[in-house]
């Protein structure tokens, strides 16, 4: 199983170091680690932080631009992330599609820089209620309007659905709904399909159990290291 956490635009770096300084307390046993991955995304301040204070965890950015360096205001690019040892990265993110407009053309754009660059990518997809009402085909249209442009035989891929109408409102999608989807995305791709959208630490077990399940994208939820380590010990 795949464990991933995304803070968002959460715990500064200060917090980022006592999120870590409690969560190195906690114990995995060796076959845990073995078989499974735990995967960190830190905001930009918190990324040095997280890399330095991690062991087996991997660390990766929230998002990034396209780039070496340059002339691009505000942008992270591909020599301040090699910096700091980060080789991997979130793209596709509903927040950043919907809040910050970003068009399936960037994302692609995205996806083949870090691809060549062989970073691992946690590519997410997901749906809005609006177009979920619509039905089974719609909602797959839709998704499959998301993967324009990705090579989704990728081997350093990770696929992340969250079901846009899920994030954030403690309301997770019904064991049905995503077997449903996560069986349509698995006929795109052979690589691992995480499942995010109101991920807790009662609710963990119950969807790892669901086939087609590669693991989980927690928000919230994981900003309480307690909590996320909680959920990675829900493996059913």
């Amino acid at each position: 199983m795949i464990f991933a956490a995304n803070f968002k635009c959460n715990l500064p770096q200060k917090a980022v170091a006592d999120y870590f300084s409690k969560w190195n307390t906690f114990r995995f046993c060796q076959s845990f680690l073995s078989q499974n991955q735990i995967l960190f995304f830190p905001s930009f301040l918190g990324l040095q932080t997280a890399k330095e204070l991690s062991s087996f965890e991997q660390i990766g950015a929230q998002n990034a631009y396209p780039v070496k360096n340059g002339a691009f205001t505000g942008e992270i690019g591909l020599e301040a992330l090699e910096s700091m040892g980060i080789d991997m990265v979130l793209i596709g993110h509903s927040e950043r599609r919907v809040l910050l407009k970003e068009s399936q053309e960037i994302c692609a754009m995205k996806f083949d820089f870090f691809a060549k660059h062989h970073f691992k990518i946690v590519y997410c997809v997901g749906e809005s209620l609006e177009v979920r009402e619509q039905g089974r085909e719609a909602t797959q249209e839709f998704l499959l309007s998301q993967f324009r442009g990705i090579d989704t035989q990728y081997q350093n891929l990770i696929i992340a659905y969250e079901p846009i109408w899920a994030i954030g409102t403690g309301v997770s999608a019904k064991a049905k709904d995503i077997e449903c989807v996560h069986s349509f995305l698995s006929t795109l791709s052979p690589q691992p399909i995480l499942y995010g959208g109101s991920v807790n630490k009662d609710n963990a077990k119950e969807i790892l159990a669901i086939d087609h399940v590669s693991g989980l994208l927690v928000g919230s939820a994981s900003l309480d290291p307690q909590h996320f380590y909680t959920i990675t010990q829900s493996i059913p």
